[in-house]
Parts: structure tokens; C-alpha cells; sequence
């Protein structure tokens, strides 16, 4: 009898992590689905830790991710060293053949939420590797302070302080790189934090030497409105769900789950910044075929104590879609991914619009059968294909 029990109980468990909803249109399924049975069982372990008190939410996630990372161990292609940049880690990648001239320089920073995740980790270890021997560039993966130990502005100053620290003169100079082919990028939470540094750059009069381009991989890039349409599709998305998103958002800014549950019912905007949707009304800056409805709803206001005690959530260093036409106008050459299944994929469409009406140079590769992770995804098809691209852009404009 015991043992009966037992197995209908492992049954109704596979079954549930097993079961997941995916669109036709996502290749090698299976691969996908266990990769996100795994963030599942993780999220179900770190919410019911916090229900008992045991611990909070994404700490215990980042006790669970701790076991992903891998040390700082060179190969036959590239010598890979731990430094700091003004006192923020970052991993180092340099290739080992030699080089006749200066080489690029890209620094990369890594998603997760803005919780979660770190340069050490075996997925953006890999990637690093693989783009300083592919693009023969010197690759600076960089860390920062993560919630909820540390909420923004924290995370926006370590990468802007490492950054900076990168384009000093001095600094080029002493791992070989050109000062006129240095570039950003990062995903998911690393793409917000790589399109605020760069906008913040170029505003900058003390750093004399610019970036020649930002990469951008499904970028998150605005607080202000939750129930854009690819967040009101996304309640079941792969691995990243509007649930889920929400919570990151919130985290970023404070451990205090009221922000949360009013960025869940969408009412956290107060009605003294109500100007600021104009900057990611998507009924305006999305293309017909994202549009749920043919009528736009400006979100409903919410309290104005949220933003007072909780400013980040309307400041451009967080929300990068907030920033006026201006400051867009001057940044450089930018290449944005978004993926058909991602509840960020109107942030990073509506970016692309923004930049393409003030005239930046603009490369965006829409993934119809892609999802939020999927360009750092072990094993999967997708993701080669979609690194492969990334690459061969940052091969002819950096």
C-alpha cells in the first residue's frame, strides 16, 4: 500500500513538472521543457521556503544557483583571470593567440533579475570564453550587487563604476584593446543595466573615450506598465513568466511585497507621473500584429507613497524606455534581440521603435520561435543559431 501511495505521488509530481503548455512553434521541445521543469522546482522550493520563514525567495534561488558556478580556469584559447574594477568583480577573458593590432573590447553583463546570476556562473563562463575566441576581443564579464541584499540603484553604480573604470586610457592599454571598439552587452536584467550605462555614458563629460556599440539580448526596460500585451500572454511563457517577472522588478526596488502586488494589478504609477507612459505607450510604438486590443488603457493610477518611498520604478537609470528623444538621438550602433515568447518582447520591440525614430542605427533580430533564455540555453539548436547571430554583428560593427 505504502509503496502505491509513493508512486502515485512521484506520478502526480512528474506530471506536474513534466506538464508544461509550449507553443507549436518552439523547436526541440522536450529540451525546453525540462530546462524549465528545473526553474519550476526552483521557484516551488524558494516560495516554499519563504512561506515557512526558512528564507527569503531569491536567496535561497542563489543558494541553488551557487552549485551552476565554475572557477576562472583557462583553456588552449583563452586565459581567463578574476580582478576587480573599482573594487566590483569581474572575470576577464583573453585569447591566447597573438594579435598584431589592438582587439576589440566588449563587456558583458550578466542576467538574472537583478537578484540573481553572476559572471561565474557556467552558462555565462561558456559564453565569454566562447565570444573572446570567436570575436578575438578581450571580454569583461562583470558581477554587481544583487537584491535583496542590494536594491537599485546598487546594481545600475557597480556596472557604471566597472565600466567606467574599463575605458580609462591606462586601463585599454594594459590588456590590448582599441579605444575606438569597445562595446556593451548583456541580457535580460544585464541588457537593462547595459542600455542605462550606456545612456548614462554618453551624458558623461569626464569619460573620454564612447562605446561604438550596445548589444542588447531581450532586454527588460520598463516598470511603468505590466500588462503590456506580451505580459498579458505571458502568464505561461517559458521560464520566465509575468508572475515571475513582476517579482523581479519588485525585488530590484524594495523587499516590500506591496509594490509587488500593486505591479501585479498594474496600479503603481501615481498620477503626477503619468507623462511618463507616453514614453512606452505600445499602442503607438508596437507594430498592429502585437496589439491585443485596438484600445489603449493608460494603467490605472495607484498611491504616490510607492514612488516616493520607491523612486526607481520612474527613473530612466532603471527604465531605460523612459529616457527622452535626446539622449536617445546620440547613442551608437545598437543590436536588439527580442523572442515571440518572452514577456519582455514589447519592451525591447518598442526600444527598437524609439531608436529608430530619432535615428540611431538599428539592427533587430526578432526570434519568432524564441523564448526569454533561450540565447544562453545549453544544448538547444536555438540558442546556437541565435549566438551565431549576435556574433557575426558584433564581428562587422565593432
Amino acid at each position: 500500500m505504502g509503496r502505491t501511495i509513493f508512486l502515485l505521488i512521484s506520478v502526480v509530481l512528474v506530471a506536474y513538472y513534466v506538464y508544461i503548455p509550449l507553443p507549436d512553434a518552439i523547436e526541440e521541445p522536450w529540451n525546453v521543457v525540462w530546462k524549465t521543469a528545473f526553474v519550476k522546482i526552483g521557484t516551488d522550493l524558494a516560495s516554499f521556503g519563504e512561506f515557512l520563514g526558512i528564507s527569503h525567495f531569491m536567496e535561497t534561488l542563489q543558494l541553488l544557483m551557487r552549485f551552476q558556478e565554475v572557477p576562472p580556469t583557462s583553456d588552449e584559447n583563452v586565459t581567463v583571470m578574476e580582478t576587480a574594477f573599482d573594487s566590483v568583480p569581474v572575470r576577464i577573458y583573453i585569447p591566447k593567440r597573438k594579435s598584431m593590432t589592438l582587439r576589440r573590447g566588449l563587456v558583458y553583463i550578466h542576467g538574472g533579475g537583478w537578484c540573481l546570476g553572476s559572471a561565474a556562473e557556467f552558462t555565462y563562463d561558456t559564453l565569454s570564453r566562447w565570444t573572446a575566441h570567436k570575436l578575438d576581443a578581450i571580454v569583461v564579464s562583470t558581477d554587481y550587487g544583487l537584491a535583496p541584499k542590494h536594491h537599485f540603484p546598487r546594481q545600475f553604480e557597480d556596472v557604471y563604476r566597472s565600466l567606467r573604470w574599463f575605458l580609462q586610457k591606462d586601463i585599454l592599454e594594459k590588456y590590448g584593446v582599441d579605444p575606438r571598439r569597445v562595446g556593451v552587452s548583456g541580457d535580460s536584467a544585464g541588457g537593462n543595466l547595459a542600455a542605462a550605462v550606456t545612456q548614462q555614458l554618453i551624458q558623461d563629460p569626464d569619460v573620454k573615450i564612447k562605446l561604438k556599440v550596445q548589444a542588447l539580448i531581450y532586454p527588460a526596460l520598463q516598470a511603468l506598465d505590466t500588462n503590456v500585451p506580451s505580459y498579458q500572454e505571458g502568464s505561461h511563457f517559458p521560464v520566465l513568466t509575468r508572475s515571475l517577472m513582476v517579482r523581479f522588478w519588485s525585488e530590484y526596488f524594495t523587499t516590500d511585497r506591496g509594490l509587488e502586488k500593486a505591479m501585479n494589478l498594474n496600479q503603481h504609477v501615481p498620477m503626477e507621473s503619468s507623462h511618463l507612459l507616453q514614453f512606452v505607450n505600445w499602442s503607438s510604438l508596437l507594430p498592429e500584429r502585437y496589439k491585443k486590443s485596438p484600445v489603449y488603457k493608460n494603467p490605472t493610477p495607484g498611491s504616490s507613497e510607492l514612488a516616493q518611498k520607491y523612486p526607481g520604478f520612474i527613473d530612466v537609470k532603471a527604465c531605460p524606455l523612459l529616457a527622452n528623444d535626446n539622449i536617445l538621438h546620440h547613442l551608437p550602433k545598437t543590436y536588439i534581440i527580442t523572442c515571440q515568447y518572452d514577456v519582455l518582447r514589447d519592451d525591447g520591440l518598442m526600444y527598437v521603435k524609439r531608436l529608430q525614430n530619432v535615428g540611431v542605427h538599428v539592427t533587430h533580430h526578432h526570434v519568432e520561435d524564441g523564448f526569454h533564455g533561450a540565447f544562453a540555453f545549453p544544448g538547444l539548436k536555438l540558442s546556437e543559431r541565435m549566438q551565431n547571430q549576435y556574433l557575426s554583428w558584433l564581428i562587422k560593427n565593432l
